[in-house]
């Protein structure tokens, strides 16, 4: 379970990073040249979600949106400089026992 918990870590890292570019671009004003990096990182995200070992994609895409939630949170946080509220940070949390949830049930 480790592994899988780092590759949807990195996996989320990277849709953020990617979503982020387009973000900066259309919403900041930045130049069309962000989309180049963020193009690649959506790659990169997509990829890392196959290396996610699941008999069933639809099974691996939802155990990874709680990590996601809490990257998001992250990001937030470490690289736009909001501190995350209370609630934020209980969302966050309740999405991560429903990864955690998904995922050991994968195994049983």
């Amino acid at each position: 379970m480790p592994a899988t918990l780092g590759l949807y870590l990195l996996a989320a890292l990277a849709e953020i990073a990617g979503c982020f570019a387009f973000w900066a671009w259309l919403r900041l004003g930045r130049s069309v040249l962000w989309l180049v990096p963020g193009i690649a990182a959506l790659a990169l995200f997509a990829w890392l979600l196959t290396r996610v070992e699941a008999d069933f994609a639809g099974r691996a895409y939802a155990a990874y949106g709680g990590i996601y939630v809490a990257a998001s949170v992250g990001w937030l946080w470490m690289t736009e400089g909001q501190m995350p509220t209370r609630l934020d940070l209980l969302g966050a949390g309740l999405c991560i026992a429903g990864t955690l949830v998904i995922v050991a049930g994968a195994r049983a």
